[in-house]
């Protein structure tokens, strides 16, 4: 990849102000770093996940592709931009199979198979739940969604999160303690 920092980051700007063919220039520079951020929204995942992480940048850059409402003004709101835009994939296919699920191809299992099966089962993530509850977080105070978003879905440590928000880094660190213990809470009443 011969190009430098600024020559990037110059595609960056391009492609925020719509310029043909900017985000295909992008894709090559940014796909690893793509790659590792759909790796870490699986890794949250079952086991037994039927997304991949290829399928998800894919679906991520067609959904970039159709849309001129994105706005990425660098590097670091781009990728934020494309961890929320993952984690509207994984709830989507999430609720895809819980419709698929709803009185179609169930097993049958006696009772005395529960206890193997929940041995052998990991606990897993509801994301379902989370986005839920981000959601009602996010009613009450978007900013506080935001920050949880940005820094456990798209990775961001907390300078960056501040930088895409527009706020101090104390802020940030201060709000996403005070976010992460309101939706644990939520979800432990909820649960």
């Amino acid at each position: 990849m011969g190009q430098g920092r600024s020559e990037i980051d110059q595609i960056f700007v391009d492609w925020a102000k719509g310029a043909p063919g900017a985000l295909d220039a992008l894709i090559p520079h940014v796909y690893d770093e793509l790659h590792r951020l759909a790796e870490g929204y699986l890794r949250i995942e079952r086991a037994n996940h039927t997304l991949q992480a290829t399928a998800m940048i894919h679906e991520a850059y067609m959904r970039l592709s159709r849309e001129r409402a994105f706005s990425a003004r660098d590097r670091t709101h781009f990728f934020a931009l494309s961890a929320k835009i993952m984690r509207q994939i994984l709830v989507d296919h999430a609720r895809r199979r819980a419709a698929a699920k709803r009185g179609g191809g169930w097993g049958r299992l006696s009772i005395e198979d529960l206890p193997q099966i929940a041995a052998k089962t990991p606990p897993v993530l509801d994301l379902l739940s989370l986005d839920g509850a981000l959601e009602r977080l996010a009613e009450f105070d978007s900013r506080k969604a935001r920050i949880l978003e940005l820094r456990y879905y798209a990775g961001l440590n907390v300078k960056e999160t501040a930088s895409v928000l527009e706020v101090s880094a104390e802020t940030v660190h201060v709000e996403s303690r005070l976010a992460r213990a309101w939706l644990l809470e939520l979800m432990g009443s909820e649960g």
